[in-house]
């Protein structure tokens, strides 16, 4: 690591811990990944599912924010029940985090729609690897730097419900209800904490005609004593296959009011089983004189591909 590079790999890496700010992972396409934002959504499919994510951040800035993830759910005993999970990565700097979680639901009939139930549990893993850091003098010549690894395991446990028709969704969530000490350093008078996030999310499937259907979808972060934060998204599906968008993330920095970032999104169903998503962020806050953007990859299949008079659109199958 070059020595230019050291304050702000400390600065990212101090970030999520000591700072009263948005701690979870965010997703351009969050539409790909309801089932880590609400537990409610496990089994919201029509048969079982396999999701791959992997998130590049801020391209070419050493250190930056990476993420990959798998989950799994699939529907029970007549769709009443929902069960699914998930394992993912994430790494900033010298911090790592891996994180476990399974999920639960119970699904009702009401009115046109769906509502689900879910609980989570989720175990994380995190890692802080001080002996990767290199500096203009040994690291070993500064007793505030510790040596070698530390790492914590974390528990946690949350809630959520998700309603769903054939023409929208809505969903209120809060993943990870214990604001947990994940505090890595000996000094006893300093805690950091977990922050508790709700989100709620949602979206409308509104006809254009007959191969044109236009799919706003938004997804809103709440922590107290945090910046409010959000992410509005905007999808034109064509021929029941192929979508094509723009999203826009709140956020950013004082100096700029601007937003944080603004997406390109596209989709396509190659196959019944098989969807594949790209998604590209601009940068608007100063960090876009570092970096040339982030990148991310969505891939999913479905093992039980499209039933048949259900649209690939559908909220319930997104």
């Amino acid at each position: 690591m070059k020595t230019r590079f050291i304050f702000p790999i400390l600065l990212l890496t101090a970030l999520p811990l000591f700072v009263s700010a948005q701690q979870e992972e965010q997703y351009t396409q969050f539409m790909f990944y309801k089932l880590g934002f609400n537990p409610g959504y496990a089994g919201g499919q029509d048969g079982a599912t396999v999701s791959i994510l992997a998130r590049n951040q801020w391209i070419g800035f050493e250190g930056a924010p990476q993420t990959q993830l798998i989950t799994f759910s699939m529907p029970l005993l007549n769709d009443r029940i929902g069960v699914g999970g998930s394992v993912l990565r994430q790494s900033i700097g010298v911090t790592s985090m891996y994180t476990a979680e399974g999920v639960y639901a119970y699904r009702l009939p009401l009115g046109r729609g769906v509502l689900g139930l879910g609980l989570q549990a989720s175990v994380r893993l995190l890692r802080v690897d001080y002996a990767a850091l290199e500096g203009t003098q040994s690291i070993d010549l500064d007793g505030a730097v510790p040596a070698s690894m530390q790492s914590k395991y974390i528990p946690n446990f949350g809630f959520g419900a998700y309603y769903s028709t054939d023409r929208y969704y809505v969903g209120l969530s809060a993943p990870r209800l214990l604001q947990n000490n994940i505090n890595l350093s000996e000094v006893q008078n300093l805690v950091n904490r977990e922050r508790r996030h709700y989100f709620f999310m949602g979206g409308l499937l509104l006809p254009m005609g007959e191969k044109v259907q236009f799919q706003p979808q938004l997804l809103l972060k709440y922590v107290n004593d945090a910046p409010f934060d959000g992410d509005v998204n905007l999808n034109f599906v064509f021929n029941d296959k192929y979508t094509t968008g723009l999203s826009y993330r709140l956020g950013g920095s004082k100096s700029n009011n601007a937003g944080e970032a603004i997406s390109l999104l596209m989709a396509a169903q190659i196959t019944d089983n098989l969807l594949l998503g790209l998604a590209y962020d601009a940068t608007l806050t100063e960090l876009r004189n570092f970096s040339s953007g982030t990148v991310e990859l969505a891939l999913r299949y479905s093992i039980g591909g499209r039933s048949k008079g259900r649209e690939y659109v559908n909220p319930r199958f997104f």
